[in-house]
Order: structure tokens, then sequence, then C-alpha cells
């Protein structure tokens, strides 16, 4: 156990027991350091006094300074040995150089380190941001010639194209000019930048340091902002880029996204907006010109600014872009003196980029709906643009209408002379190539930018008695029902008409009934009279007034076609009137009489379709206004397949033409005699004179033209379709007034110069047909309960010699007189088809004396279940859709 004893320590007591050292001098202190560790009495203590704080202590306790010449004690060693020690004054401030180095060495090892964990941190986007992938759109007339530039940019005109599309010129002048060592550059140009920092700071030329790559990172990925953040973003995103990317996709996004002025942004774009010609077609002086714009197109655009300094800047810069391309080795020197010699290229003055004013508006807004109606393109894929648009529009032909409405305005329309009369005037014209249903022309308002409704495609405006002849047609094609049959017939029992042989009653105010024979009465249990223009009685005084279908659309008489349909079945000629080309959207639901006098609201694009059926002899073709689209990458694009149907035999058709060039030649149409070649057409007139149509076509072209009067601000509540009796000067607007000689003025112009053609030969149809009361041998009087009155009984149906004696231009304001005395049943309908308006899609068709106003009510106002305002355009599918 004693062996595991510790040992007391021994040199404590040897220590105490030695006398302790006396105080000595600095000397001593030196050479004590020197010393053996027994001077000190033991080992322990040998190293305890050799260290420092000893020392110190010790030599503090003494009154020893430690040092010669009085320095003072050095200090505890320090990582960073500042303040310096050891040293006095100033030099104890000041760092060391080994402090210099480190500190400058250890501030760019942590750059790098910053620099290579930004660099990992970022990567190129994978796509673009939607303001440079977002593009306008192009559209080109039909013969290839540029329409308008548009799209959801507002001002901004983007248009991109391949590498392979720009010139190698411009390439060369681009990359001579901004970056030189574009080709073999890492994506970024220290030199350059500091080069640039260097020159604004001196107050040097302005220019820029970023490279071409750095460029286009900023403009495809990053917004403008002058931060760091957005800087050094741009820096990591560019080195990142120029290590990735193909050399060759970097130019080509630089050089389409890269602003030029103007509104133009890329190369595409600047060289339309300053040459008038896509970029591939341009020269090296024009490139070089492009090329200028790039450090700041308002300084070097000629009609901008000062011009005359732009100019000046603007030729300098030139002459410098091609003496670089020399320097570089891009252009030979003799070729850039000799381009120099011949001077600056011809800048085109600066036109508006997004061009939608006057008729180009409507032409874009209707090319646009095809393609969405049609599921070609979404309005997604239109707003972000990059799309050319070939379109089926005839330049010639569309100012040619054009023109032709200014004409006719600025000669009868004065809203100063008549301010309650010629006020809120409107046309709507379209016209259509028979042949194939392709839309040529049209008239949508005013000025797109201020008038915004398309009055060709959805104005919603009743068409009057040019809806007659989808009526004729069905009596030839469908036929009229057999009076002891049922209300639904087979083809068998039914009988086709002649329009020659075919006899109706044409007495103004003639009560109108069922197939059957029976009076036709609405829910209501009113009874009908229909009118005529005018309030006349049409046909042979001697015979019952009985007159041909031929002669009653010559003189556009009501009465009969109003019964012809209700022989027919409404449903029936509603069927024929779709089948000709209009949209059952488009088409008054009522089956009240009214419905074969127009009460519909077809477009006029949909009314030059329907006729140009009849022009191609039965045959109906798809509309379109779309022949091309390609996309951003030159793809093209597939479109809807058209089709050509037989709705109508040729007989029907060209029967239906031949009864129309009557209408021309000696009926309410002759003002278009004057194009001097065949004519097929009908004039339309609504209730009330809010409307007036004339639609006529030749072999190759179907034109329709309509007006009316409605206030074209939509933020008026209640609008409503105002009559025309006294506009323009005019007593009454008949579709044979303005809107025939429209109608004359445009196609004599569209059809210059191109061969005369004769219509088809009308073969017979059909046979003898006879309206209630129209037969040669007296029909006897169905009973009915109660009886109705006697129609004998009635003075308005007696025969006359002379007109009716109420006013010719309006109809009463009071149910007439005429009717049976006490009869509350007995109404007059308004004459020529309804008004209505809208937004219940212009139904109506009583005049406000009564009548069945288009429906099964009574009262003016139309029947709000009818007709659909919005009477767009929608090719192929049909469609009513809204965008």
């Amino acid at each position: 156990m004693s062996g595991n004893r510790r040992k007391p320590p021994q040199g404590r007591g040897r220590r105490a027991a030695q006398p302790q050292p006396q105080p000595s001098s600095g000397r001593r202190g030196a050479e004590s350091r020197g010393a053996s560790p027994s001077a000190y009495g033991s080992r322990a203590e040998a190293r305890k006094a050799t260290q420092g704080g000893g020392r110190r202590r010790a030599a503090t306790a003494h009154g020893q300074t430690g040092r010669r010449g009085g320095e003072p004690a050095p200090e505890h060693k320090r990582f960073i040995n500042y303040p310096r020690s050891g040293k006095r004054g100033v030099r104890r401030w000041l760092p060391s150089w080994k402090l210099v180095t480190g500190s400058c060495l250890s501030f760019i090892g942590l750059l790098i380190v910053a620099f290579a964990i930004g660099l990992w941190m970022v990567e190129v986007p994978n796509q673009a941001k939607a303001e440079a992938r977002s593009q306008t759109n192009v559209y080109y007339w039909a013969n290839g010639d540029r329409l308008a530039v548009a799209g959801a940019e507002g001002e901004k005109n983007r248009q991109n194209v391949s590498l392979d599309q720009m010139p190698t010129a411009l390439q060369d002048a681009v990359i001579a000019s901004e970056n030189s060592s574009f080709w073999d550059d890492s994506g970024v140009d220290p030199m350059g930048i500091a080069r640039a920092g260097f020159n604004m700071a001196t107050g040097g030329d302005t220019q820029g340091g970023s490279t071409i790559t750095q460029q286009f990172v900023k403009n495809n990925y990053l917004s403008q902002d002058q931060t760091v953040k957005r800087k050094m973003t741009e820096l990591f995103i560019s080195i990142k880029a120029g290590a990735t990317m193909d050399k060759q996709d970097i130019l080509e996004g630089y050089l389409n996204t890269a602003y030029f002025g103007r509104g133009a942004f890329g190369v595409q774009a600047a060289s339309q907006a300053y040459f008038g010609k896509d970029v591939h077609k341009i020269n090296a002086s024009e490139s070089a010109y492009l090329t200028t714009l790039l450090n700041g197109a308002a300084l070097y655009d000629p009609y901008e600014g000062d011009r005359k300094a732009n100019e000046a800047r603007s030729l300098k810069k030139w002459r410098s872009v091609l003496h670089r391309e020399a320097e570089v080795g891009k252009m030979s020197r003799s070729k850039a003196n000799e381009i120099i010699k011949k001077g600056p290229p011809t800048v085109k003055p600066p036109k508006k980029a997004m061009d939608k004013r006057g008729q180009k508006g409507y032409l874009i807004d209707l090319a646009n709906r095809y393609l969405v109606n049609n599921n070609v393109l979404s309005r997604e894929q239109l707003n972000r643009g990059g799309f050319q648009i070939t379109t089926t529009f005839d330049k010639k032909k569309t100012f040619a209408m054009r023109d032709s409405v200014n004409d006719v305005y600025k000669k009868n329309i004065d809203p100063k002379k008549r301010p309650n009369l010629d006020t809120h005037v409107q046309f709507g014209g379209a016209s259509v190539n028979p042949n194939d249903g392709k839309i040529v022309a049209l008239y949508g308002g005013e000025d797109f930018v201020k008038h915004f409704t398309n009055n060709a495609d959805d104005a919603g405006v009743p068409v009057g008695s040019t809806f007659k002849p989808f009526v004729l047609a069905s009596a030839m094609r469908d036929g009229v029902r057999d009076r002891s049959g049922g209300e639904t017939q087979s083809a068998d029992e039914r009988s086709l008409v002649n329009p020659d042989s075919s006899y109706y009653d044409g007495r103004n105010k003639l009560l109108i009934r069922n197939y059957n024979g029976t009076i036709w009465k609405n829910r209501e249990g009113k009874f009908w009279r229909q009118t005529n223009d005018g309030h006349e009685d049409y046909g042979d005084p001697a015979n019952n007034y009985r007159i041909n279908l031929r002669e009653a659309m010559v003189k556009s008489v009501n009465s009969p076609y109003v019964q012809l349909g209700m022989d027919i079945g409404i449903p029936t000629v509603r069927k024929a009137a779709e089948d000709a080309g209009l949209l059952n959207s488009s088409l008054n639901k009522s089956n009240s009489p009214s419905f074969s006098l127009g009460t519909s609201t077809p477009s006029a694009i949909r009314m030059a379709g329907a006729y140009g059926t009849f022009a191609a002899q039965g045959e109906r073709n798809d509309l379109y206004s779309v022949t091309k689209v390609i996309d951003q990458d030159g793809k093209k694009l597939t479109l809807p397949d058209r089709h050509r149907e037989n709705k109508f035999s040729p007989q029907v058709a060209n029967n239906v033409t031949d009864v129309l060039t009557d209408v021309v030649d000696r009926g309410t149409g002759t003002v278009a005699k004057g194009l001097g070649r065949p004519v097929a057409g009908k004039t339309g007139t609504t209730d009330g004179n809010k409307s007036a149509w004339f639609v006529g076509y030749t072999p190759q072209l179907s034109t329709a033209v309509g007006m009316w009067r409605l206030n074209d601000d939509a933020k008026v509540k209640n609008r409503k379709f105002l009559e025309m009796f006294g506009t323009g000067g005019q007593e009454k607007i008949h579709g044979a007034s303005f809107p025939a000689t429209i109608w004359t003025s445009y196609m004599r112009e569209a059809l210059e110069g191109t061969k005369i053609r004769q219509f088809p030969d009308a073969q017979p149809i059909g046979d003898k047909v006879f309206g209630p009361g129209a037969s040669p041998k007296p029909t006897p009087t169905e009973p009915s309960t109660p009886p109705p009155p006697k129609e004998t009984e009635d003075p308005s149906d007696k025969p006359s010699d002379k007109p009716s004696e109420s006013p010719p231009d309006k109809p009463s304001d009071s149910p007439s007189d005429d009717c049976p005395p006490l009869d509350p049943k007995c109404h007059d309908e308004g004459q020529d088809g309804g008004s209505g308006e809208p937004p219940n899609g212009g139904n109506g068709n009583g005049g406000p004396g009564g009548g069945d106003p288009g429906g099964d009510t009574e009262g003016p106002g139309g029947d709000p279940g009818g007709g659909d305002p919005g009477n767009i355009f929608a090719g192929q599918t049909g469609g009513n859709r809204r965008d």
C-alpha cells in the first residue's frame, strides 16, 4: 500500500529553502534568460520563469522593463496583428505588407467563392419572359400585300424571324459594331465593361459595355431595371448562356428582341418600319443603318426629334459601322468605301405600326374571329402574336366599297343641316365570291377606332323584304301544303309553285289565313291583316286582285308573300333560309306571319353569302376570310376544310335568279341597272322605316348593303333604331335609294375589267298554285266557331281603283278603321317586316298601330324571343359566338 502513495512535491520545499534572489538590473535580467535552470531552484520554476507572463510579472514586480533602450515588452501574438504590436505612433497603425497581401488574397478568394456559388445557383431560364415572346401579327391582303400589323402589346411591333432569314451583311454589321469578339467570348467582356465605364466617367462617347449575349439575356429574361441585383443576375446568366447555348441561337434571339425605334422590336419589324420590306431583302447599306439604331434609335432616326442633328448623327454612325466592319475583317475596305460613296439608304417616314384605323380594324377582327371560331387559334395565342395571316380581302374592292359609302354620305347626309334626321346614320356592307365563299370586301363602319361594332357582321338589323327570295325558293323547292291535309306533310303531299303561274291575293290589309284556309290568330286570339307599302292594293282588280309571285316580287308586295309563307309553313321557310346560308341564331324564332317579311337579323356578310347560293345555281359554299396562317416557327397551320353543298337544285336557284333580274330590270331595284351587266337583286325596307337594304349579285360577285340609324354610344340606355323619314332629304329611305346607289357604285368599280357573264337560263318549274281567295273559281267559306267576319263586310277588302287614302309614308298610330266595326280582334300588320330594337334582335313587326309584333304579343317593341343581334361571322362551323 505504501508503494502507491504519491510522493509530496520536492521542489516546493527546496525552493522555499533557498534564498530569494535580489533585485537586479536590466542587464542581469537579460543574463538570467541564458542561465541554467538551476539558477531558479528547479526545472519547474525554470519553465515558469521562461514564460513571458512570468517574466513580465517578475520584471514588473522588481521595476524592470525587460527591453534594452526602454522598449515595451512584446505582446501576445494575434491572428491579425493590427494595430501592430511592438510599434509606436503612426507605425503602429500602418498595416504591414503581409497584412495587406493577406487581406487582398482573402478578398479575392471570397469573391471567387461567392461568384462560384452564384454561378452554380443561377440557371438560364427555360422560357423567355412573356413580353419577349409576345409579338405582333402580320395580316396580308389576298394578293400578298401587307394589310396591317397588329397585336396585343399596344404600340409594340414585334415579328420574329429565323437567323437564316437575316442577311449575313446584317449579322456582320451588328457583330462588328456591338461585339466583335462575339463568336469567341464567354458571354461577357470585362474590358468592354471597363472601357464603357471609363468613357462615361470621362465624358466620352456613350456606349454599352454589354456583349450581345448580355443584351440577349436582358431582353429575353430580365427587366430593364438599372439595379445591382438585375445586373449581377444578367452577368451570371450571360456566362451560363455563353457556355451552354449555341451562339447562333443567342444572335437570333438578340436580333429578334432588340429595339430599333418606331415601336419596332426585332430586325423584321425594323426593316418594315424603316424600309417597307422584309428583312431578308435588305442590303449591306441598309443593314449598317439598322445597326446604328441599336445605340439609341431616337438619336439616329431622321424623322424624330431634332431632325437635322439626328440626320448628321445617323450619317456619322452609319459610316462608322461600315468602317468598323472593314476594320474587323467583315467587309473589304474597298466595298465599305464604295457603299459610303453612294450615300446612306433612303428611310421611309414613320407610320403607325398598329394600324387598325378605318376599315382595317374590321378586317382584322373578322379574320381573328374566323380563326378562333374554327379552333385554329385561341384568343390567347392571337394575343401572344407572331402569326402571319393571309386573308381573303381584296384591297381594290374593300377601298371601292368604302369610297362608295363615303361618297353617298358626303353628298346626302348632313347632321348639321338636319340634326334630328341625319344624326346616327350608319351603313354596313359585305361582298362575297359566290363560287367559293370567299369574303372579298366589307364596310364595317366609319372607323374601327371610333365605331367598334362591325356593321357588316353583327349589327342586328332586320333585313325586310330582302328575305322574300328565301320564301320563293322554299315554295319552289319544298312546295305549299295541301289545304285538306295535316299540318305536317311530306313532299308528295305538297305542290311546288311556279312563279309565273301561281297567284296570291295582292290586296292591302289582307286577312291572313292558315294553310288550311282558317283565319290565323295569335295566342291572344287576334286576327292579322297585312299591309302593303304605301297601303296600296296590287293585282288584277277584275280578278280579286290576284297577282303572280313574280310580279309580287318585282313590286315588293307584302301580302302575297306573307300568305305564301303561311302556306309553306314558317319552319320550312326558316330551314330554306338556313340552307341558303343564314345562321339559325340570326333567324326570328317566332312562327308568326311576319317572319316572311324579314323580321330576322342576318348580317350583311350572311345575306351576301346566301344570295350567292342562288348565284352559284344552288350550291352553298362555306364563307371564309383566311387562306393561310404561318406561326412563329414558319410552320403552316391547318385551316378548316371548306364544304360545298347542293342545297337547291339549279332549276330552283336559276328561277329565283330569273325573278330577281326582273326586280332590277323593271321593279324596285332599277337603280342597279346602272351597272351595265346582268344583275339579280332585291330591295328591302322595314316597318317604320327603321332600316333599308339592297342585296344583289352577278355571276361573279354577291353584295349586300344596309342602312339604318342607331346611336353609336353604347352607354346610352335603351338604344333603339330610329326612323329614317326625311333622312338625307328623302321623304322615306327605301332599299332602292341610298343602299342601291352604294351597291351599284361599288359593284361598278369592283367588277371593272372583268368579263360580263350571263346568268343561266331558268327552266320551267312547279305548277299552278292559288292562294286563298286568288283561285279563278270561288272558294267556299269554311265554317269556324265563332264565325270569322265576312271579308265582304270589310271595306278594306273591297276592290278599289285608287290607292288607300292613308298616308303612304308612315303607318297609322291607331288601329285601322277598316276593320269590322266593334271587332277588338282585328289589327293591322306593319308594312314590311319588323324594326325591332337591341338587345332583342330586331324582331318587332307591328307598327305603332298594332298588329302582331313579330310574335304573339301586341304592341310595338318586337318579340323578345327571336333573333340574335350578334350575327357574328363564324366561317365553316356556323356558330354565333361573341369574343
